[in-house]
């Protein structure tokens, strides 16, 4: 994980407050992308970060207050991912009782299916109700400006977070899940609603950068 340092020039803020006190983090070979400035951020606010490995069916450590699950290749992995029970047994008890936040691979096994790129559909942990596929593949790439649509660990309703899009996962169906963000494209074009939210449960596929 990485040290902590200051999250900007001159200051001491984080660049997005700690999502809790004590943070579980997915870290193996199937979630690998984490901004260094955003855990270095919550470290220096006085966050405790512990790491846990779904593929080696690792569940988030119960004494956990938030949950998060970075992006990654879940594409990869994601027969054994479906096989692994503590882990998203685990994932599904975390949900009951702290936030769980995913970033596009994280948000993608947050979901209920997950379709590789040989389009396979393997079963997901279900906290949200977004269907997800590789095999209808799509490039999304671009800096994100979005709007929260609800209070929540990201912050209150209508808190503005940059961020971006790097993915070719397409979305087969979001269910009947409340929206997370409005967003907005670098050029000023609406994206319109991106992401889910379902109980303490919330994801999508945008890159948190920063708040504002």
């Amino acid at each position: 994980m990485a040290k902590p340092s200051k999250a900007g020039p001159g200051s001491d803020a984080p660049a997005l407050p700690p999502l809790g006190q004590r943070i579980a983090i997915a870290h193996d070979a199937a979630f690998t992308f984490v901004y260094p400035h955003l855990t270095a951020g919550w470290q220096a606010a006085g966050a405790e970060l512990c790491v846990f490995s779904p593929l080696a069916d690792e569940a988030p450590p119960a004494d956990a207050d938030a949950v998060y699950l970075p992006g990654g290749y879940p594409e990869l992995h994601a027969g054994r991912l479906a096989a692994n029970r503590r882990f998203l047994d685990g994932l599904r008890a975390a949900a009951e009782r702290v936030p769980v936040y995913g970033e596009c691979g994280g948000y993608m096994v947050m979901g209920e299916t997950l379709e590789d790129a040989d389009g396979v559909t393997h079963p997901m942990a279900g906290l949200l109700r977004v269907r997800t596929s590789f095999a209808k593949r799509r490039l999304h790439l671009g800096y994100r400006r979005a709007t929260l649509l609800a209070d929540g660990p990201l912050g209150p309703a209508g808190a503005l977070l940059r961020g971006h899009e790097f993915h070719y996962a397409s979305t087969l169906s979001r269910g009947d899940d409340a929206p997370l963000l409005q967003a907005t494209a670098a050029d000023g074009s609406d994206l319109g609603e991106l992401g889910s939210r379902r109980g303490l449960a919330l994801g999508s596929f945008f890159h948190l950068i920063a708040r504002g």
